[in-house]
């Protein structure tokens, strides 16, 4: 195993461990070959928690050797983590992480985003789409993780996909302690 897969185990076995919340495996991969099938410029992440997602998002990155991400986290201690795991995995040139309320903070980026990644307090979706709807690219990709756990959390945001845009929903079972199978929303944005 490599340096980069070393932190990636690492931050994976003490999210379950510690019951922090992270895509898994299997809902990461899906994530990861979406992010190089669209080649985005610009990722913008709500939930870094500390870095899981990111990581696998930031690699592909790094792989096609264009783009970057900005990730934005609520909890201090859990942004500086990320921060130090982005850097242990070798991507955090492709990274830029702010700490605050995602719904705050999604409206100070002023740059075009093309991949949105929704994964942090579900009823925050909608709000934090509606603060970044301006800066979305036609023909951006948003990915809203826990859609299967959190459905009701999140209705007025998937409702508002599901009947505006082209948005399917991909259902997954995974390998985590909290739950063994859940649901993402793609969604293709058009103006």
């Amino acid at each position: 195993m490599g340096e980069f897969e070393d932190v990636l185990e690492v931050v994976g076995r003490r999210c379950k461990e510690q019951r922090i919340p992270m895509l898994g495996e299997e809902k990461a991969v899906f994530l990861a070959d979406l992010v190089t099938s669209v080649s985005p410029s610009l990722i913008v992440e709500c939930g870094t928690a500390i870095g899981y997602s990111g990581l696998w998002m930031a690699s592909r990155l790094k792989e096609a050797g264009k783009g970057r991400m900005i990730t934005l986290e609520l909890d201090p201690g859990r942004a500086q983590e990320a921060q130090e795991n982005f850097r242990r995995g070798g991507v955090d040139h492709v990274v830029e992480s702010r700490v605050g309320d995602a719904k705050a903070l999604i409206r100070e980026i002023e740059e075009e985003v093309d991949f949105l990644l929704l994964d942090n307090d579900y009823g925050n979706y909608f709000p934090c789409f509606q603060g970044i709807e301006s800066r979305l690219v036609d023909g951006a990709t948003i990915v809203a993780d826990n859609v299967g756990i959190g459905e009701e959390s999140m209705a007025d945001y998937l409702d508002h996909v599901r009947n505006d845009y082209s948005s399917e929903t991909h259902w997954f079972d995974v390998d985590l302690p909290w739950v063994k199978r859940d649901a993402m929303e793609v969604t293709v944005y058009r103006r």
